[in-house]
C-alpha cells in the first residue's frame, strides 16, 4: 500500500468514476484500476463494487474515512517541510550577550518574526564564556558576544564595536573635568560587574595599563542596574553608549580619552562547514545586516 493508490482510491470515490479519477490524475484508465486492484490486494479486502454506479464495501467506507485523514497528515507535513527546507519554518536556538540582548535585538527580530511567523526563536542570555560553552555543547545554534578567548572549534566573525563612556553624579567632582583619563578614577568607587564580563575585564586591563589602579570597586551582577546606582550615587561606571542615551536624571555622561573605542563584537559559529537549516541561516543574514548598521 502506497499513498498513490490511497489517493487514486480518494479521487475515485469524490468523482464516483474511474474515468474521471484517470482525467483528474492524468493516469490512463488502466493504471487507476490497477491501483485499485493493488490497494484491495495490499489490504486484502473489497473496497468498492463496480456496477451502474460505483458503491462502496462497508471496509471501503471506514478505508475512506480513515484514509482521508492520512492524507490531510500527509499534505500537511509535506508542506512543513518544503516551508522547513525554504526556511518559513524551523526553530532557531541562538544567544546573545548584553547589552545587544535587550538594546538591539528586539528591533532585528520584530521585522524578521513578521515575515517569517512560523519561525519559533529561543533566545539564552549569558556572557561570552557562558555563550562559547553553549555553543560547544550544542545548545544553541549561534551567539552574538565579544570575542571569545578560544577559537579552536569555533569562527568569529567581528561586526561592530560597542563604544563606553564614563557614567557619574550630576555632582561629582570629574563633572567639571574637560578631558579625563584612567587614571583620573584612581581611588574612586567604581560600579562594576561578575569577574567573567568581558567588559569588566577589559576596563580592569586598561586600569592597569594605563595607571587607574587603585580604586575601589562595588560588584554588581546586573549591567543594566549599573546606571541606578551611578544615578543614586553609589560611585562612577563605565558602561557601554546605547544603555545610558539619554543619560539618566541626575547623571553625566563623559569620554575617557585613553579608553580605547570600546569592545569587538559579532556572531560566534561553529566551524565553517557545520550544517545550519534554511532559517539560521536567514536569521543571520537578518543579524549581519542589522548589526552592521549599528
Amino acid at each position: 500500500m502506497d499513498l498513490r493508490t490511497i489517493k487514486t482510491f480518494q479521487t475515485i470515490v469524490k468523482l464516483g468514476s474511474f474515468q474521471r479519477a484517470a482525467d483528474e490524475l492524468q493516469y490512463g484508465q488502466s493504471t487507476i484500476t490497477m491501483h485499485i486492484q493493488k490497494l484491495e490486494m495490499d489490504l486484502g479486502v473489497k473496497l468498492l463494487e463496480r456496477g451502474k454506479k460505483l458503491r462502496l464495501t462497508e471496509a471501503g467506507r471506514l478505508f475512506h474515512e480513515k484514509s482521508d485523514l492520512l492524507l490531510k497528515d500527509y499534505a500537511f507535513l509535506s508542506n512543513t517541510m518544503n516551508e522547513f527546507i525554504k526556511g518559513e519554518t524551523g526553530v532557531i536556538r541562538f544567544g546573545a550577550m548584553e547589552p545587544t540582548a535587550s538594546y538591539r535585538l528586539p528591533q532585528i527580530l520584530g521585522p524578521f518574526l513578521q515575515q517569517y511567523p512560523k519561525v519559533q526563536i529561543s533566545i539564552q542570555i549569558g556572557n561570552t564564556t557562558v555563550l562559547s560553552q553553549m555553543l560547544a555543547d550544542d545548545e544553541i545554534d549561534l551567539a552574538i558576544c565579544t570575542t571569545p578567548e578560544s577559537g579552536l572549534s569555533s569562527t568569529f566573525e567581528p561586526l561592530f564595536i560597542e563604544k563606553l563612556g564614563l557614567l557619574i553624579p550630576e555632582n561629582h567632582s570629574l563633572v567639571g573635568k574637560e578631558h579625563i583619563y584612567l587614571h583620573d578614577l584612581q581611588n574612586e568607587t567604581l560600579l562594576i560587574t561578575t569577574s567573567v564580563c568581558p567588559y569588566r575585564k577589559k576596563l580592569e586591563s586598561c586600569l592597569l595599563e594605563k595607571g587607574g589602579s587603585p580604586y575601589n570597586g562595588m560588584e554588581i551582577g546586573n549591567m543594566a542596574a549599573l546606571k541606578y546606582y551611578v544615578q543614586a550615587n553609589f560611585g562612577v561606571a563605565v558602561v557601554p553608549l546605547i544603555t545610558v542615551l539619554p543619560p539618566p536624571a541626575g547623571t553625566v555622561l563623559k569620554n575617557i580619552q585613553d579608553l580605547d573605542s570600546g569592545l569587538v563584537t559579532g556572531i560566534l559559529r561553529k566551524q565553517e562547514g557545520s550544517l545550519f537549516s534554511s532559517a539560521v541561516e536567514k536569521l543571520l543574514d537578518a543579524l549581519k545586516v542589522g548589526l552592521l548598521a549599528v
